[in-house]
């Protein structure tokens, strides 16, 4: 689990740059086909396009594991985390809902 944190969060200080008037934030996509976990660093500065940069993939399909990946990250970084395919779902942990409503991605 530390080795995906720290693949992670090596990546994320490698893209953020502390620019003016840029947003950042990372994304956690799942993908229940292949079932695997999706991390992405997105970033967008004001009046441009948004940029999406993946950061790693989970193999280990567990909503147990990620939740502990996810507090992990959290206490590293101040970094907005957003979830995209999780609608429904609950942390198995801390029993809060993952994902309030649908994206527009999905």
């Amino acid at each position: 689990m530390n080795r995906d944190v720290e693949i992670i969060y090596g990546r994320i200080n490698l893209l953020f740059k502390r620019a003016f008037q840029t947003k950042y934030w990372i994304q956690v996509a799942n993908d229940p086909y292949d079932q695997t976990y999706n991390f992405f660093f997105n970033s967008q500065k004001k009046g441009e396009r948004l940029k999406s940069v993946p950061l790693h993939k989970l193999d280990s399909y567990s909503l147990l594991y990620l939740e502990k990946i996810i507090d992990k990250l959290s206490e590293k970084t101040n970094l907005t985390i957003k979830f995209v395919g999780f609608a429904n779902l609950k942390w198995p942990i801390s029993q809060k809902k993952i994902q309030w409503r649908r994206d527009n991605l999905e």
